[in-house]
């Protein structure tokens, strides 16, 4: 999205991202390009934090440590991308997209024995796509190639994880609600991409304190839909790791609001 004359100056100059979002520019504070849609992320960075201690603590598999570690480091890199609309900054929200995506793949589909847990094909396989995506679009700066990657990448997910609840009914309501959510999510991202021109000016025409300048921040929305699906499907994914190993385990509910996966037991 081209920047308006609606949007002001801050701290880190004119954009070099090859992106600038519908959210108008440095209008809450000089020190934040895009202030809805930086402080967003936090439901990528504080969950996928605190998941990955409680998985360490419990013994879970080293691979949901880094299922989480991914989506906590796709929150910080978004969070710095939006923050200062610089081109670096840019790739460190998009690249490790299709690194942590990756690493979801191979967590949810192997499902075999600790010690058969590794095929060299498919772990090659991964690690070449993230090093041909990567080749490819620094060399093609066209963000429509990284879109196109990760939607490649996320529709075979999709397909792992309905694989997935055939073999274990108990994680069907976490898939379906991580599916409706990002899909969902993935709605506001795109009418937020063709209806900007719409959403500035209903903003304009809003008070300053109105809420109708947060609520129509919708790739915002995009970050809190796709990120808590995103959790979700990291909770479910380690919920069917953790029935195969016949490990005692449940789908909690913090507070009674956020889900965590309950683990009774320390593995050794």
């Amino acid at each position: 999205m081209a920047p308006t004359a609606v949007d002001k100056s801050g701290i880190w100059g004119e954009p070099t991202s090859t992106l600038d979002w519908c959210e108008e520019n440095y209008i809450v504070t000089p020190y934040i390009a895009e202030f809805w849609n930086t402080v967003s992320n936090l439901v990528m960075i504080i969950p996928s934090l605190v998941c990955a201690v409680y998985y360490w603590k419990k013994g879970i598999e080293t691979r949901y440590l880094l299922a989480n570690i991914s989506l906590l480091t796709v929150g910080i890199g978004s969070w710095m991308f939006h923050m200062t609309l610089r081109y670096e900054m840019q790739l460190l929200d998009e690249l490790p997209m299709i690194y942590g995506t990756c690493v979801f793949l191979y967590a949810l589909r192997h499902h075999a024995k600790p010690s058969e847990n590794r095929s060299g094909i498919y772990i090659f396989s991964l690690c070449l796509c993230c090093i041909l995506v990567t080749a490819v679009y620094l060399h093609w700066q066209n963000p429509l190639f990284h879109q196109a990657s990760y939607a490649i990448l996320v529709l075979t997910l999709l397909y792992e994880a309905v694989i997935a609840t055939q073999n274990y009914p108990q994680i069907k309501p976490v898939v379906l609600t991580s599916l409706v959510l990002y899909l969902f999510g993935f709605l506001l991202w795109n009418i937020d991409n063709n209806f900007c021109s719409s959403l500035r000016s209903l903003r304009a025409s809003s008070s300053n304190n109105s809420p109708v300048k947060a609520a129509t921040q919708l790739h915002a929305w995009w970050h809190i839909f796709t990120g808590y699906a995103t959790y979700l499907h990291i909770v479910f994914s380690s919920y069917a790791r953790t029935l195969h190993l016949k490990r005692t385990c449940s789908v909690q509910k913090l507070g009674g609001v956020w889900p965590y996966l309950e683990v009774k037991e320390k593995a050794y």
